[in-house]
């Protein structure tokens, strides 16, 4: 995030004194990732925020690989993953290598009883169904349908559903999530030819502030273990920060395409990359104008990466067959293009209402045990006359 952001109460310069009203100080933690060469906040606790009572339990929750070394290309029914209460139970991990883990979930339940943090990877949430808040020491942000959740690795938080239909599809990250770099200048403004501004981010506001004593459980994923420990203290004591590195949502809505006279490439749809792979967001948005132009997708060969694509909305012209929270995997090696029959059909078409997420890997995936339990079985087989 290239955003200075701040709220609560800070001193006016950081690593000094910092009192509080009625005696006593304030204790600063730095916030940061990559070291010291990332982006980072500091942030002032009333409690040090390092007091671990106990450690309560210790489980695996490692992927279970189905298909190490992959070439089938696979449909993922993605609303067939059934709804468990607990948010951490209900992650599924589908498709996974050394750089990232890509999932579904779909939580009926607040977290009311525990905290979490990962302290592996940074987290992307795309909310396909559910509204509710993002609650986290550094401040709240609502999120609703189509929005995206960026949660750097070490944020303790919790999530507050409405209702309990809720569908999310994920990616952890173990490379932070930046916009892309073409859209910002060398100080790191959005430039005018950006699909999104600094407008659009919904940065976090409302800070709480607890001054509690007591047992409190934070479940930390380290390692494919989550560890649940004990803390003396609240972790949302925070009553001040500022910096650069903190959770914020941004709207799929928000994107506006870019098109042109002819067909254009993924590349225009990328919203977020990482060192190991990019984010793309396909919206609604005209199609090509040239007289002639072919509105869908060129064969293309994945020479270096797989692809994975999750359809949320609208009509999936390139594709036949797809529904909502279906994933589909292109793996790297063979090329792949629309199904028989959608270049024709989009030829004079003038527009689509197409929602969805893309997520190009540039190392190949593995297939888990939860994701050929979705498989149709068929989709490799779909693009034969």
């Amino acid at each position: 995030m290239p955003i200075y952001h701040k709220l609560g109460n800070i001193p006016n310069k950081r690593h000094v004194i910092f009192k509080k009203p009625n005696g006593g100080y304030y204790y600063e933690q730095l916030f940061g990732t990559e070291g010291f060469n990332g982006h980072s906040s500091l942030l002032y606790h009333i409690h040090r925020p390092t007091q671990v009572k106990e450690i309560i339990t210790s489980y695996s929750v490692a992927p279970k690989i189905a298909i190490n070394k992959n070439i089938k290309s696979l449909l993922l029914q993605g609303f067939q993953v059934k709804p468990e209460d607990d948010f951490i139970d209900s992650r599924k991990p589908m498709l996974v290598n050394n750089d990232c883990i890509i999932g579904l979930a779909a939580p009926r339940h607040s977290m009311k009883n525990y905290f979490y943090k990962n302290a592996d990877a940074d987290e992307l949430l795309f909310v396909h169904k559910g509204k509710g808040i993002l609650r986290t020491f550094m401040g709240n942000i609502p999120f609703e349908y189509g929005d995206y959740l960026v949660i750097p690795r070490g944020m303790i938080y919790q999530i507050e559903f409405e209702n309990t239909d809720n569908r999310l599809f994920y990616v952890e990250s173990h490379s932070p999530f930046y916009t892309p770099g073409r859209y910002k200048s060398s100080s790191g403004q959005l430039l005018e030819h950006s699909p999104f501004c600094e407008r659009d981010y919904k940065l976090p506001q409302n800070i709480e502030v607890h001054d509690e004593k007591g047992d409190f459980i934070i479940k930390i994923k380290k390692e494919n273990m989550i560890h649940e420990l004990e803390y003396a203290t609240h972790p949302f004591d925070v009553v001040g920060w500022d910096g650069y590195n903190f959770p914020y949502g941004f709207s799929i809505h928000n994107f506006e395409p870019i098109t042109g006279r002819v067909h254009q490439p993924p590349p225009v749809h990328q919203t977020f990359e990482t060192a190991t792979f990019v984010v793309c967001s396909f919206v609604p948005r005209l199609y090509d104008y040239h007289p002639k132009a072919i509105p869908a997708p060129y064969n293309h060969s994945n020479i270096d990466s797989d692809e994975v694509l999750y359809y949320v909305d609208g009509d999936f012209m390139s594709r036949n067959n797809i529904k909502q929270g279906h994933i589909t995997l292109h793996p790297k090696g063979i090329p792949h293009g629309p199904a028989p029959g959608a270049m024709e059909r989009s030829i004079g078409q003038k527009e689509t209402q197409e929602l969805a997420v893309m997520v190009d890997t540039f190392k190949p995936l593995m297939v888990t045990e939860d994701a050929l339990a979705i498989d149709d079985g068929q989709y490799y087989k779909s693009w034969a006359e």
